[in-house]
């Protein structure tokens, strides 16, 4: 028995039961097609559609959107949520493709959503039936985003926006966007609102969306363009002018202060995904050579390999203190500090498999002779995304400094 099995409540234990024979029996077959590393570099409509269908029949077992209330589609059940991503990590199943709808969108129609939304989307983000971008960032507002210049003018019963987002992770597929805007341009903070935005629909129709090719060579990312988008009230969320309190709670649950509604690792291999973690760090260095040994044969080399191990086990343990209330000094520092760690501790791994490579890491993905398939330079390359989202590491130890540990801002 596992120690997260050992602490379950009774009713806890009835549903990892559950997932687990469920998930031994319904493992879906491997993909016809390579996956990304992430949910966030989707593709392709052949990538997509084996995600959805995977997303789509957890949910329907019951393994998706386990803590939300039944009457907006979700398992009416408590702290099971984390049950359910356990399971799947250790089944290294695949990992969802609406990462963004089920861990920041879901949270924040939730919380600030009149019941009538929540009813109606919910539950189609919970199957993966409709997927989710967010639209935050801007050309001119990044880190400074209640700099945010999208504007949403009032005509009539109506809502009239105009403006630009960037780095819009899934917006070529998405059929909804968390969207926060300008409704006020005399005040900065209390000129913010927050809406849900139909873009699918809106397609040269007042929606105009860009992918941008990454240094990858994959389209994850886009840019949004908003000409005169008409949207109904209805698909505002709480008050006109609060859209900064409401943005505080989907960054809060971006950077991992509130559970996340998937598994945050684990993986199918072969076609499927590489896991940047430290077992399959070990194994690379097993497996490649270095003056006619593997590489792990060197001392110095096992060293900081096991740097890395102990780093991945202190994040690992940090998670789960978190969930112990009683060891919390403040309710967001391990939160925080893990995004922080979770990023950086993932792109020193990546750069650490670069040099056990040696010059074989300057092969990528279709070299027969990359090792890895070529996955440790992707994952490197792609690491630098996750330093940057929700907030980049400077700002991350910012809010760190002034906000948990009291200390004056910096000037």
């Amino acid at each position: 028995m596992s120690d997260n099995a050992r602490k379950d409540t009774p009713e806890q234990a009835e549903f990892r039961q559950h997932c687990r024979e469920w998930l031994a029996q319904n493992r879906p077959d491997e993909p016809s097609v390579r996956l990304p590393q992430t949910a966030l570099e989707i593709m392709t409509n052949e990538q997509l559609s084996y995600l959805q269908d995977w997303q789509k029949a957890a949910y329907q077992a019951g393994l998706v959107g386990c803590d939300y209330p039944v009457a907006v589609g979700g398992g009416g059940r408590t702290d099971c949520q984390r049950v359910a991503n356990e399971e799947m990590v250790a089944a290294r199943t695949p990992y969802f493709p609406n990462i963004i709808g089920l861990g920041m969108a879901a949270p924040t129609v939730f919380y600030h959503g009149q019941e009538a939304l929540k009813e109606r989307l919910l539950p189609r983000l919970f199957s993966g039936e409709d997927i989710w971008c967010q639209g935050f960032s801007e050309p001119g507002a990044g880190s400074d985003l209640a700099s945010v210049q999208t504007f949403a003018e009032k005509q009539g019963d109506k809502w009239v926006i105009n403006g630009h987002k960037v780095w819009t992770s899934l917006a070529h597929f998405a059929e909804w966007m968390i969207l926060l805007l300008r409704t006020d341009k005399s005040h900065k903070y209390d000129g913010l609102s927050y809406f849900v935005v139909p873009i699918r629909s809106a397609l040269g129709k007042g929606v105009t969306v860009r992918p941008l090719i990454k240094i990858t060579g994959e389209t994850g990312f886009n840019e949004v363009i908003f000409e005169g988008l008409e949207v109904d009230d209805g698909f505002r969320l709480d008050e006109l002018g609060k859209g900064w309190q409401v943005a505080m709670t989907t960054l809060l649950h971006e950077r991992g202060a509130g559970e996340l509604q998937t598994p945050r690792a684990g993986g199918m291999k072969s076609k499927s995904t590489h896991a940047n973690n430290t077992p399959n760090l070990i194994e690379l260095a097993r497996s490649c050579q270095r003056d006619g040994r593997p590489a792990a044969a060197d001392p110095l080399l096992r060293d900081r390999i096991m740097q890395q191990v102990i780093c991945e086990q202190g994040l690992n343990h940090n998670q789960r203190r978190s969930r112990v209330p009683a060891l919390l000094d403040h309710p967001m520092r391990l939160a925080l500090q893990n995004k922080l760690l979770a990023s950086e501790i993932a792109q020193d791994t990546a750069a650490l498999a670069l040099e056990i490579e040696g010059a074989a890491a300057s092969l990528y993905m279709g070299d027969e002779n990359a090792p890895a398939g070529g996955q440790w330079p992707l994952c490197y390359m792609n690491s630098y995304g996750m330093t940057i989202a929700a907030g980049t590491s400077e700002v991350q130890r910012n809010i760190l400094g002034e906000r948990v540990l009291g200390l004056p801002k910096s000037k």
